[in-house]
């Protein structure tokens, strides 16, 4: 069986991922699933090569694959119906196959909506896709499948059994990456080999904005530290990567786990600069000594709000002196750190937004993201704000966390718009920010800072 898996081209993506272009691990993993069971698999990362829709049809025209499988957040997934059309325009004999967060939370609704998709592809889905390929193959009952969607040939759309997520993830073969194009990848707008490891799956937390749980669940199940390094040994024998970022949504959740894998790196005399993603109730001081000593150099924290009001009503489940101490164990460590923050929330206050906007010049973390919250398909917010009738627009196009996309009973959108533009430029234009972290980088990422501005510019004048 021949596959294409596509990670759509989207203006969307192009205007959010601000000078960087990171590997699609998913379709990675799904690759190497498939190879590994005797599949001829292909990855075009529309994103990455700057491929147009038209490229796009053209690459399938000549592959013609016997599967072609498109993945989609939210925000790309008219770009994902874009992709399906023009693969059953030139492919009419091929298998279109939807996956990734937004499929998988409205499976129904996105067969519905792309007549040219055929199955939808829900939750985590190497297993998945292994026996579906075989499926395919062999013309066998959909039906019989586990943790689909599809539509019979009557067109009906008829939705399989739950399939159990995987308990040992260690049995996953490293993802495919001689498939993608490595050199392709940027960071602040410079190419670079940038290998992302997931080393760990599900989230036990509760945060209403969050869809992960639900895709991966709410236990975590981590691979050996063993395994993980063996990945990055690899990674660095055949790619020589200039950095190893850990796509895990709470790296640090189980600290004696980090610990081993801090020690195996140390022992193999691995010395690579490595990112994760923590909360900031699971850090120590020994922890971030004992990963910096490791070549861990960055941490994203997800601090969300400078309301403990909010921080409560999220579900966040920390408080702000926890913020507080991790930041300042983080800097006592030397790592660098970015703290992300959303605002927008329907009963939130001005003064509530002013706080959070200016938190992070007094907490003094190095980089900041701001977001506005946003209800996506599969969390508790979406379920809720739609429950209360304040969802404003359906249009997945605008789920970009650019601007308000529910009801605000306390602030304009245009006033919430130019306190965040506001914050940023104070914030990155500040000597502070300009001196620590930037250097002899200074050109470069200010180049994308003001690029960044401009693309929310014309995001917000979108009608």
């Amino acid at each position: 069986m021949r596959v294409t898996l596509i990670n759509p081209p989207s203006q969307n993506v192009e205007l959010l991922n601000i000078g960087i272009k990171a590997p699609p691990l998913g379709l990675a993993y799904l690759a190497s699933v498939l190879e590994k069971n005797g599949c001829e698999v292909k990855i075009i990362d529309a994103l990455a090569l700057g491929l147009s829709l038209s490229q796009v049809r053209g690459a399938l025209n000549m592959d013609q694959p016997d599967i072609i499988g498109i993945t989609a957040s939210t925000p790309m997934i008219y770009d994902a119906y874009n992709v399906a059309r023009v693969a059953k325009e030139v492919c009419p004999n091929s298998t279109v196959v939807l996956g990734g967060p937004h499929p998988t939370f409205l499976p129904m609704e996105t067969l519905k909506e792309c007549p040219s998709a055929d199955i939808v592809c829900i939750g985590e889905g190497e297993e998945t896709m292994v026996e579906l390929t075989e499926a395919i193959r062999r013309k066998t009952d959909l039906s019989r499948v586990r943790g689909i969607a599809f539509r019979t040939s009557d067109g009906k759309i008829v939705k399989t059994e739950p399939r159990p997520l995987i308990k040992d993830l260690d049995s996953l073969p490293f993802p495919a990456w001689h498939l993608l194009p490595m050199d392709k990848y940027t960071v602040l707008g410079k190419k670079t080999v940038i290998c992302h490891i997931m080393s760990s799956r599900g989230c036990p937390f509760h945060c209403i904005f969050c869809s992960s749980s639900r895709i991966f669940g709410r236990k975590h199940r981590a691979r050996s530290a063993k395994n993980v390094v063996d990945e990055i040994e690899f990674l660095i024998s055949e790619y020589n990567p200039s950095y190893i970022e850990f796509s895990d949504d709470e790296f640090t959740l189980n600290q004696k786990r980090v610990e081993e894998i801090c020690d195996e790196l140390k022992k193999r005399g691995i010395d690579i600069a490595w990112a994760c993603g923590s909360r900031v109730d699971t850090v120590s001081r020994s922890l971030l000594k004992k990963m910096r000593e490791a070549g861990c150099s960055f941490i994203y924290y997800g601090i969300e709000s400078a309301s403990q009001r909010i921080l409560n009503f999220i579900k966040k489940g920390i408080t702000i002196e926890q913020i507080k101490r991790a930041v300042m164990l983080t800097k006592e460590a030397g790592i660098k750190m970015m703290g992300a923050f959303i605002v927008g929330f329907p009963d939130e206050t001005k003064e509530e937004i002013k706080s959070t906007l200016n938190f992070p010049k007094k907490l003094k973390v190095d980089y900041v993201q701001f977001t506005i919250a946003t209800p996506y398909p599969g969390t508790e917010f979406y379920e809720m704000i739609k429950r209360e009738g304040l969802l404003l627009t359906e249009d997945w196009s605008q789920y970009t966390t650019l601007k308000p996309v529910i009801a605000l009973k306390n602030i304009s959108v245009k006033e919430l718009q130019k306190l965040i533009k506001k914050a940023y430029i104070s914030f990155y234009m500040s000597p502070r920010i300009l001196r620590e972290n930037f250097g002899r980088y200074a050109l470069p990422a200010l180049k994308i800072v003001l690029k960044g501005f401009l693309n929310y510019l014309k995001f917000w004048e979108r009608p």
